[in-house]
Parts: structure tokens; C-alpha cells; sequence
């Protein structure tokens, strides 16, 4: 992975070292791959953005996660993404509050992620949980795709204060809903490169800060199956900074 973005543009990477759900891919990152992982990462030249992921489900033990948040800081990660999968609203403001003050140990930000298909689904809640939280390292994650399928707007993203986005993800989609049946499958296999679908990324992409770090998470094994790993990245790469270069912010 390290070679594979240093070769196709990137600065950065995310790693995915704890699954997003029970079973679903994930990579460990443990005290025997640490000294490998840093090694490669320092001969690339390519940084550590984020890890992923922690669902905030009500039978959560953060503190359980103590190991690995210090194994990430060690391989130089700078945030931490998390999702809200709890439905009791003040319980979730608690345990978002406890993950950022745990993180915050090993100089972690923690970016919380909203999809339409998970309890925390959308722009406006995920707002008010970081707002209620009141942590200084607490912050959104905007993945552009979930945005736009959960109903978010331009004039929305433009009405909430710069500060409490921590990140944003770039890839494209057609402007049709596929529907509740299929937009899982949609997120993680069925995106299309930035620019190459119909989302009004530019709207969206004016109404934010300038100085958002911004990503690409372009899962392309339905719409483009016959690239591999190199061309998906180096297309990934070139068609983001066309995006990113068109854009004339607000703010």
C-alpha cells in the first residue's frame, strides 16, 4: 500500500485495522507488524492520514481499545474514524466523549462518520453529537457519497461551521438512488472516480473550508472490475486533483 501511493501521487494512507463490522476485512496492526509497517512507510516517503474503523455500538468497550490506538500513534497515524450505531442519543454523545479523550492520549482526532444506513445517518445528527460532545479533537467525517445519500445539501454543508469537519472523502456516483436494498453495496463496491458520475461535487466542495484534508475512497469492484489495484489508485489520484482544482470555495 505504501508503494502503491507513493507511486500514483498520494501523501498519504488510511488502513482499515479493525474491521467495520464482524467478519468484514481488516488488517491487525500488532507489535510484530509495527517495525514492518513503519519501515515501508518511511521508505516510500508516504505518511499514515487515518485508521479505521470503531462502531460506537451500545455494548462498546472503548477502553478496550487502549493497545491498539497506542500501536497506531506509534506507526504515526494522526486520526481515528468512528461511526455512531447506538440509538440512545445521550449514551452515544458519552461514549464518542470517552473514545476522543482516549485517543486524545496518543494525539489522535477522532473523525465520526454518518451513513444512511446506520443509526447515525446524516449530516444534521452527526453535527449535533460532535457539538454535544464538546471535544476539542472531536470531529465530522464527510464521506461525499453518504452525504449525498442521506439528502445533504450544499447550502447544508455551507451553514455548518468549518471547524467541526475533520475530514472529507472524494468519489462520484450516479445521481439516481439506488434505493435501501442496494446502497450498501453501492458504498462499497459501486462508486465511480471524482467527475466521472453526477453528484454535485463542486457545489459541494465550494461550500466547505479550503483547508479540509481531503481523500479519496473509490471502491470500484462493481463499476470498474477490470482494474487492478495500480490503476485504480493512479485514476483515483488524477481525477481527484482535477476535482479539487476546479474548485472556487466560499470560505
Amino acid at each position: 500500500m505504501f508503494d502503491l501511493a507513493a507511486a500514483t501521487g498520494y501523501q498519504s494512507v488510511g488502513i482499515r485495522i479493525l474491521p467495520a463490522a464482524p467478519g468484514a476485512v481488516a488488517y491487525a496492526l500488532t507489535p510484530a507488524t509495527l517495525a514492518t509497517w513503519r519501515a515501508r512507510a518511511r521508505d516510500a516517503g508516504v505518511g499514515v492520514y487515518d485508521v479505521e474503523f470503531i462502531p460506537l455500538t451500545p455494548d462498546v468497550q472503548v477502553e478496550a481499545y487502549a493497545p491498539t490506538l497506542a500501536l497506531a500513534a506509534e506507526l504515526g497515524a494522526q486520526r481515528l474514524n468512528v461511526s455512531g450505531d447506538d440509538a440512545d442519543f445521550a449514551r452515544l454523545v458519552d461514549r464518542f466523549g470517552v473514545i476522543c479523550d482516549l485517543a486524545g492520549q496518543f494525539g489522535l482526532v477522532v473523525d465520526l462518520e454518518f451513513m444512511r444506513f446506520r443509526v447515525l445517518a446524516n449530516l444534521g445528527q452527526a453535527v449535533a453529537l460532535v457539538t454535544k460532545a464538546g471535544r476539542a479533537n472531536g470531529k465530522v467525517l464527510l464521506d461525499l457519497l453518504h452525504f449525498h445519500r442521506s439528502g445533504g445539501t450544499a447550502e447544508q454543508l455551507a451553514a455548518t461551521p468549518g471547524e467541526l469537519f475533520g475530514s472529507v472523502q472524494l468519489c462520484d456516483a450516479r445521481l439516481a438512488d439506488p434505493g435501501d436494498a442496494a446502497i450498501v453495496a453501492e458504498a462499497r463496491e459501486g462508486r465511480l472516480l471524482p467527475g466521472e458520475g453526477e453528484l454535485p461535487l463542486l457545489d459541494y466542495l465550494n461550500a466547505l473550508p479550503l483547508d479540509i484534508p481531503m481523500g479519496v475512497e473509490v471502491p470500484t469492484a462493481a463499476t470498474h472490475p477490470a482494474w487492478d489495484a495500480h490503476e485504480r489508485a493512479q485514476r483515483a489520484s488524477a481525477a481527484a486533483r482535477a476535482v479539487l482544482a476546479a474548485r472556487q470555495p466560499a470560505r
